[in-house]
């Protein structure tokens, strides 16, 4: 930690007053506050590569990105905020209804990542990318489909954001709760988790799970449905890898029956999993893309919802017609400071070489959680591509009985307390949040990896015994 902010740490009474401060008047996101009555809420002052400093000094490794897969490239990135600071002196604002010489460098940029894709429609934050996917979906439908083909098809485990839109398309029961009623024609798909198989131990459990997608298209009728919605590899609801043949089967269903397919990339793109994007390890040529968290690394609020040319066109067919156009604004997504770090945060994964070190960091980090599996009857599984992995911890490998959530949460306290940060699925799918979720930054080293993993063996004797 450099010197200014050991100096200012040393100040006790101004750093009280930030805590005390932060416990009378922050409402933090997925936080019960009771606890603040009687402990200190924590407080992040400084981070640097994968490393963070509370405001007791304290050191920690970070090994899930910002908390929720968001710093990709790392803390302390001083070319990004230079990209920032420069673009905000020179232009930090227009609304988007007109262009920035840094929203079409990064549009340009980007789509050339994404063979197939077009136009980019700039927001502020992952829900809003997916709203704006929605929203298109439907005005498509009342356009071209005299209103029919609006239903919105989403998969169970799955989560594409917050607002009440998103949450309609959430396959997570506990995130739903207490926010209905929800906005009609959205319809769940069956998840597509192999190591909880809904048709036992089969050979083709891919192509069954995709074919049960069709069995929902058909009993919708195809004539309703305008999209499907999923996510490349499930994050918040398991790190559910797709098994094989099911994107491919998945992408011919949605030919077939003329179906929008909408890939949530808001945790897998720009870099995850070793690809600039999840989707294109599987072979499928999507119809809309939508990416947040890991577009600028969170130095700055930025999302994308990225098009076809096709798509685009539908809202070009009638210019006469004050009402054919995408009637859609999003105040931020103006904001040029967003691409402006987008673009940077590019160059780094392009110049540092990380998607070749994420790919490898990744292998060594599921190895390494394989090998605990040989130690700790715990761990049932163990999924992921990339630095994006996930272990489902159980009480019985042989039922696969799941590991109550208070042990997983305490797995979870003993490697914060130990000085490592990892996540878990919370709040989500009753009795079935059970999984660790790690997301280191893709800067990682193999000394970052061995210490991830030796923390979750440690913390793993401690909590199971």
């Amino acid at each position: 930690m450099d010197d200014v902010l050991r100096n200012d740490l040393s100040r006790t009474n101004d750093i009280r007053h930030v805590i005390e401060a932060d416990r009378a008047h922050v409402w933090h996101h997925l936080t019960q506050h009771k606890g603040f009555e009687t402990t200190d809420p924590r407080i992040f002052v400084e981070g640097k590569g994968m490393r963070v400093w509370d405001a007791a000094g304290r050191e920690y490794l970070d090994a899930v990105s910002g908390g929720v897969w968001t710093v990709n490239v790392g803390y302390g990135r001083a070319s990004i905020a230079d990209a920032v600071r420069d673009q905000l002196v020179k232009l930090n604002y227009f609304a988007n209804s007109a262009g920035s010489i840094a929203g079409a460098r990064f549009a340009e940029k980007l789509v050339a990542k994404m063979p197939g894709m077009s136009r980019v429609y700039y927001s502020n934050s992952g829900s809003e990318a997916n709203e704006k996917v929605f929203k298109m979906v439907r005005q498509i439908a009342h356009r071209h489909h005299g209103g029919r083909k609006s239903k919105i098809l989403y998969r169970e485990r799955d989560y594409h954001g917050t607002t009440l839109g998103t949450l309609a398309a959430a396959g997570q029961a506990q995130r739903r709760a207490q926010f209905g009623p929800f906005p009609e024609g959205f319809v769940e798909v069956p998840h597509c988790l192999e190591y909880r198989s809904q048709y036992g131990a089969v050979e083709n459990y891919g192509e069954l799970a995709a074919d049960a997608i069709e069995a929902v298209i058909l009993r919708e009728g195809p004539d309703t449905v305008g999209a499907l919605c999923l996510e490349p590899i499930t994050a918040g609801g398991g790190v559910i890898t797709p098994p094989k043949g099911y994107w491919e089967k998945v992408q011919d269903i949605c030919r077939r029956h003329d179906v929008l397919l909408h890939i949530d990339e808001v945790v897998c793109g720009l870099g995850r999993t070793g690809t600039w994007f999840g989707y294109q390890h599987y072979g499928v040529q999507p119809d809309f893309v939508t990416m947040a968290k890991g577009v600028a690394s969170g130095y700055a609020a930025i999302s994308c919802t990225v098009t076809t040319e096709r798509i685009f066109e539908l809202f070009k067919d009638d210019p006469a017609d004050p009402m054919s156009f995408f009637r859609d604004i999003s105040t931020f997504g103006g904001c040029v400071a967003g691409p402006a770090a987008a673009l940077e945060n590019m160059r780094i994964i392009e110049d540092e070489n990380l998607l070749a070190n994420t790919r490898a960091m990744g292998e060594r980090l599921m190895a390494g959680l394989w090998e605990l599996s040989e130690r700790h009857r715990a761990v049932g599984d163990v999924r992921g591509k990339g630095l994006f992995c996930g272990v489902e911890l159980v009480q019985d490998r042989t039922t696969k009985e799941p590991a109550e959530e208070r042990l997983v949460q305490a797995v979870v306290a003993d490697c914060m307390a130990n000085g490592v940060i990892i996540g878990a699925t919370n709040r989500s799918l009753p009795g079935l949040n059970n999984t660790l979720c790690l997301s280191p930054a893709l800067i990682a080293t193999a000394d970052d990896i061995d210490r991830i993993v030796a923390a979750i063996d440690g913390a793993l004797s401690r909590v199971f015994g």
